[in-house]
């Protein structure tokens, strides 16, 4: 799609524990206030402020060691937006999971596309050391989700926004009666299931069923590659069931195999996937895939994951183009092969 830049800034690689959101956080501060000042610069401080109340309401009500996390993350940040950034909902994505073009490994074709700005120049690479191996997300300092990741010789996966329900049939109303039914929901948010799974999974299978059957606060679309080529799945998933979508397959932000009514999310939905569908998901840094419509001025992060080698080649953009660098990454030789021995 793009040569690389030489002037256009790395992305951070950041060598992290279990504490990662904060450490992420404590060693990136300035990155993470330049992106709440991009990012909610639309917003009046007094929305950004109602939207962290009842954010943390939530949390408080259903999610306490994760409201303990963010609480020590806003405290740190000393303003407004923690608890809203870390249970936002507001994307769009294109995402694929099918044989790397040789036929022998599973790849993770990924796109995210966010309407706030900031996201793509200030991502950062946490390359976590957990208990079930080594793992790398891209993601911001200070957000306790994780919306795409890949953990060497286990999996990879991506979080897509699903549609949203239409229980009135006008926007505004639907919106605001969806954001209700999750207030009495005790369930996990869609991000923080994916966090648990590089947490806590070994394998493809174990991922898979976690993704399949863990209930979660709303709708979702998930996207999972494995180690082997047929090692691959897109699973939509409602707040207490999912359809599977096994072996090669793409998902942008409306449902393919879910019988629910939902209006879909960002533009193009049928474009984007058959775009993506015919990608070569090849680990090079030239993007040649990256084209309209799944690249818009919406888009803030593409990359490449192989789960079986470890690589992953990634780079964030804004409305106007790159933002960073390509970053190429995979996990050294000496440092296990993600079993976490």
């Amino acid at each position: 799609m793009t040569g690389e830049h030489q002037l256009l800034p790395e992305i951070p690689v950041l060598h992290v524990g279990t504490d990662w959101p904060f450490e992420t956080l404590d060693r990136e501060l300035a990155r993470a206030n330049a992106l709440l000042d991009e990012g909610g610069g639309r917003f009046p401080r007094i929305a950004i402020q109602a939207a962290d109340a009842l954010s943390r309401r939530w949390l408080e009500r259903w999610h306490e060691p994760y409201l303990t996390e963010i609480d020590r993350i806003s405290a740190r940040i000393g303003r407004p937006g923690a608890y809203f950034l870390n249970v936002s909902y507001e994307w769009g994505c294109t995402s694929r999971a099918g044989p790397s073009p040789d036929g022998r490994t599973a790849r993770l074709l990924r796109v995210l596309d966010w309407p706030d700005h900031g996201l793509g120049r200030h991502v950062i690479a946490a390359v976590i050391k957990g208990a079930a191996g080594p793992w790398l997300t891209l993601t911001w300092p200070g957000y306790t989700g994780v919306l795409q990741a890949v953990a060497p010789q286990r999996f990879a996966a991506a979080l897509n926004q699903a549609p949203m329900q239409k229980p009135v049939g006008f926007y505004p109303l639907d919106w605001l009666v969806t954001r209700l039914h999750v207030w009495d929901r005790p369930h996990l948010t869609a991000a923080h299931l994916l966090r648990q799974v590089f947490e806590r999974a070994r394998t493809f299978a174990e991922a898979k069923a976690l993704l399949v059957e863990t209930p979660i606060a709303l709708p979702a679309i998930y996207i999972l590659s494995g180690l082997a080529a047929d090692e691959a799945c897109v699973i939509e998933r409602h707040p207490e069931s999912a359809q599977v979508i096994e072996g090669d397959a793409c998902a942008a932000n409306a449902w393919q195999a879910s019988p629910r009514p939902g209006r879909a999310r960002g533009h193009d939905n049928v474009r984007r996937v058959e775009s993506l569908r015919s990608a070569p998901g090849a680990l090079d840094s030239t993007f040649e895939w990256l084209q309209p419509p799944v690249l818009n001025r919406r888009t803030r992060l593409a990359l490449v994951a192989d789960a079986s080698s470890g690589a992953i080649i990634a780079q964030g953009f804004e409305a106007d183009g790159p933002a960073t660098a390509i970053l190429r990454w995979s996990l050294p030789k000496d440092t296990g092969n993600g079993s976490g021995q």
